[in-house]
C-alpha cells in the first residue's frame, strides 16, 4: 500500500510539473503577442525562384539578438520538418503540420550560419539563420537546419551578407 501511494504521488507531481510548463508557455505567448503581431502573408506571385527548395528542420524563431528567447506565439515555437526556398520577393518556409512562414525581401536584415538557435545546439555553422523584421518592428531570428548544409553558402551570397 505504501508503494502504491508513492507511485500515485510521483504521477501527480509529474502531471503538476507538465501543467506548470504548459502554463509558462501560454504566459510567454501572451507576453510576446504585442511584439510579434500578425505575420506577413505570402503574396500570390512570389517572383522568380532564386534558390531551389531544400529540406530540413525548422528549428524555431527567437527574438533577436537572444538565441534562446524562443517565440511562443502561434506555432512559431514548434519544430517541424520544412522546405525553404528563396524567391525574388522573399523567403518561403513551408512547414509540415504547421503554418507557412513568409519572409518578405525588404524585411530581411541578415542571413548567416550559427552554432545554435532556440535551444538547439549543433556543430559549427549547423543552422541557417535569417534575421528579419516583423511588421511590428521587432527583429526575430528564424532557424533552419538543412539536410544538405552545402547549400548554406549560396544562401548567404544571395543575401549579400557574409556569415
Amino acid at each position: 500500500m505504501e508503494r502504491a501511494l508513492w507511485v500515485i504521488g510521483l504521477v501527480l507531481l509529474w502531471a503538476a510539473l507538465i501543467g506548470l510548463m504548459y502554463r509558462g508557455w501560454r504566459n510567454r505567448a501572451k507576453r510576446q503577442a504585442p511584439q510579434i503581431g500578425e505575420l506577413p502573408a505570402a503574396p500570390e506571385d512570389l517572383g522568380t525562384q532564386l534558390i531551389d527548395a531544400t529540406t530540413g528542420l525548422y528549428v524555431g524563431s527567437t527574438i533577436a539578438p537572444s538565441w534562446q528567447d524562443r517565440i511562443a506565439v502561434g506555432d512559431l515555437g514548434h519544430r517541424a520538418t520544412a522546405r525553404i526556398a528563396r524567391f525574388e520577393k522573399g523567403i518561403l518556409l513551408e512547414r509540415t503540420g504547421a503554418s507557412t512562414i513568409w519572409i518578405p525581401r525588404e524585411a530581411i536584415r541578415a542571413v548567416r550560419t550559427e552554432r545554435g538557435l532556440a535551444g538547439k545546439v549543433m556543430t559549427k555553422d549547423g543552422v541557417l539563420v535569417v534575421r528579419w523584421q516583423l511588421p511590428t518592428g521587432t527583429e526575430i531570428d528564424t532557424g533552419f537546419r538543412g539536410d544538405d548544409k552545402t547549400v548554406y553558402p549560396q544562401w548567404i551570397d544571395q543575401n549579400g551578407v557574409s556569415a
